[in-house]
């Protein structure tokens, strides 16, 4: 399994997600981020054609596809070029797809005893989502004081000033979506990107 790309991630600690049914548009998105210097994004696969655009992008960027809760969604993925698969849910389908195809899992969690058993399984990163309505910045400090052992992605209507807070809370690495490119064009979705990568860095 390419745990390299799950350390690339917490260096990076922004985790950039392209929610979209327009096949062209996450294409476009993704190269926007792709020339802002990211490496790693999440394409949620709203439709069965994002796989295509997931096929068109997977050599320029990591790509991680979301939202994927059935083991078909998952090998499609992964056929397609998907490096890392995500799901909203954990579910041990998906663990073994994961470990039989060497490819990293996020497996979702939204309470302490499905954070631990998705960690007893060996899943690398366990994303709480949805975040914001979980509790948000409190619950992961919660969380995290009995288990600090675990390696958290806090996904789920997060904004871009909110990033900071989640690190400081001890998230690994905080999920970003549309407050990162609605409204904007591409051109400034790679400003934005780079703002924020820069920032985080600095």
């Amino acid at each position: 399994m390419n745990k390299d790309l799950i350390k690339l991630l917490g260096e990076e600690k922004i985790f950039p997600i392209i929610r979209s049914r327009d096949t062209d548009a996450v294409i476009n998105m993704t190269k926007a981020f792709a020339d802002a210097g990211i490496k790693i994004i999440e394409i949620n696969v709203e439709t069965p054609e994002i796989f295509d655009a997931i096929s068109q992008v997977a050599d320029k960027i990591n790509v991680c596809a979301g939202g994927i809760i059935t083991s078909f969604q998952a090998n499609a993925a992964i056929d397609a070029g998907a490096k890392l698969i995500s799901s909203p849910i954990y579910q041990m389908n998906l663990v073994k797809i994961s470990k039989d195809k060497h490819i990293p899992l996020i497996a979702g969690a939204s309470t302490a005893n499905e954070a631990y058993d998705a960690w007893k399984s060996r899943v690398p990163l366990i994303k709480l989502y949805p975040i914001t309505a979980l509790g948000g910045v409190l619950y992961v400090e919660d969380l995290l004081r009995p288990m600090p052992f675990l390696n958290i992605l806090v996904q789920g209507n997060v904004k871009i000033n909110e990033v900071s807070a989640y690190l400081n809370a001890g998230a690994y690495a905080v999920g970003v979506g549309r407050d990162l490119y609605e409204g904007h064009s591409y051109s400034e979705i790679t400003k934005r990107a780079e703002s924020l990568l820069k920032r985080l860095k600095g």
